[in-house]
């Protein structure tokens, strides 16, 4: 089964998005995480935009979210059964690593 990255935003804007969309993860500064997906605008995108959700989190916590992603989209235990995997949620205060403050989702950047 495949597992579905979820995100929701304070403004509660939501994204869902396979595992296999994720194009990387990046170390925006020392309190931002940039996740990139392959765009959800289909045939409206163009090949050099991409979907960013960026985290927001405390000082260094780049390292912890990356490897709390990787362990979630490889996990095989119960808590993941579903095939959903929540990342980050504003609105109900739930995070995958509780490094992370908030989320911001920024579609076909």
């Amino acid at each position: 089964m495949e597992k579905f990255l979820y995100f929701n935003d304070g403004d509660n804007d939501v994204a869902m998005y396979p595992v296999h969309s994720l194009i990387g993860v990046t170390c925006a500064s020392n309190t931002a995480t940039i996740i990139n997906f392959a765009n959800t605008l289909g045939a409206n995108a163009t090949e050099d935009k991409r979907d960013k959700i960026t985290l927001t989190h405390g000082a260094g916590g780049e390292i912890l979210i990356m490897k709390a992603l990787a362990r979630a989209v490889n996990a095989t235990g119960p808590q993941y059964s579903d095939g959903l995997v929540v990342v980050a949620d504003d609105i109900d205060g739930v995070y995958l690593d509780a490094t992370i403050t908030a989320v911001d989702i920024d579609l076909d950047s």
